[in-house]
């Protein structure tokens, strides 16, 4: 028996997991708090811990882990940039992610925000519970004929460049890899500082790395549109939250939508309607009518969970019998 303690646990984890568990030797923890230091403790004896986007698997916290017995981290998501790699090989550690669970699932949450946005569906909703049925305010823009920059083509981008491409957008993209097929559609590669200079619309779906983290900054606002929409399902730190305001301010951003934030780990995933808001920046964006905000779900359907259980389970399993694992990070 293999024992996992799961941080950052909700209830949608505990059922897709549970459901997932049967005749895999697996048996699971379930803890509702964020893994740190101080929380650390809680996976005492446990092999495998399970992690998610904002868990702190800083070396700090992999040395906790390892003094009490863990050796596998088992992430349930794509990104590992909340790991310390260097750490973990240090420690004689194994991580394993989940690179692929719904694309579909981000890439439709993604066009989702593009077309409220633009469509004003947020505010369209509110008004008419209010009873406000004016149209003042509410103008959008046709998506026929804007030109879309798609920031990373991978599974996730590449659908996304297609769902706008069939939305007659002229869709320009960067990505180091360029997609052939996106080619073949019709979809045209650039440089980064091109594509984000071209963009009526700009959709970030990228992973974030050193050289991705604060892609969006006040230089390379400079360079866009005037009046640009930008659309973040990535990683929160694509994206210069100061920068971003100030160009809120100036109207130079005519419009933002975030699924994501870069300091979203003290907020996002718990209900904090009774507690007051010490993040100011953030803060500061939901005062703007022109920005959409969801905290972090656009992975969050029925299939994306499943496929998320499944692969995470199938790659403890294989770490625990020490058979290869096509899922190891390195």
């Amino acid at each position: 028996m293999t024992t996992v303690a799961l941080f950052s646990a909700k209830p949608y984890d505990r059922r897709s997991f549970d459901a997932a568990l049967d005749g895999t030797g697996i048996e699971m923890h379930y803890h509702e708090s964020r893994l740190d230091v101080e929380t650390a403790l809680y996976a005492d004896g446990a092999e495998v811990v399970c992690a998610f986007v904002n868990d702190d698997l800083s070396a700090e916290v992999l040395r906790v882990l390892a003094g009490r017995g863990t050796r596998c981290i088992a992430l349930r998501c794509a990104g590992f940039n909340n790991v310390d790699l260097d750490a973990a090989g240090r420690l004689d550690f194994t991580v394993v992610r989940v690179p692929s669970y719904s694309p579909n699932a981000v890439a439709e949450h993604t066009l989702a925000l593009i077309l409220s946005l633009n469509r004003h569906i947020h505010r369209a909703h509110n008004r008419v519970r209010e009873r406000n049925f004016s149209l003042d305010g509410l103008v959008g823009f046709d998506m026929a004929g804007k030109t879309a920059a798609v920031i990373g083509t991978g599974q996730i981008g590449a659908i996304v460049a297609r769902l706008l491409w069939h939305l007659r957008c002229e869709v320009v993209a960067y990505d180091p890899y360029p997609n052939d097929g996106l080619v073949d559609l019709g979809v045209r590669y650039a440089e980064l500082d091109e594509a984000l200079a071209q963009g009526d619309l700009i959709t970030l779906n990228c992973p974030l790395t050193d050289a991705t983290r604060h892609l969006v900054n006040a230089e390379s606002i400079a360079s866009m549109k005037p009046g640009v929409m930008i659309v973040n399902t990535g990683r929160g730190a694509l994206v210069d939250t100061g920068a971003v305001l100030e160009a809120l301010k100036s109207g130079h951003i005519g419009s933002l939508a975030l699924d994501v934030y870069e300091e979203e780990g003290d907020l996002f995933f718990e209900d904090r309607s009774d507690e007051i808001l010490e993040d100011d920046n953030f803060a500061r964006l939901l005062t703007y009518p022109n920005v959409l905000i969801t905290a972090h779900q656009a992975f969050l359907t029925h299939e994306a969970l499943a496929a998320i259980a499944e692969t995470t389970l199938a790659n403890v399993a294989a770490v625990a019998a020490g058979q290869p694992c096509a899922n190891v990070v390195s």
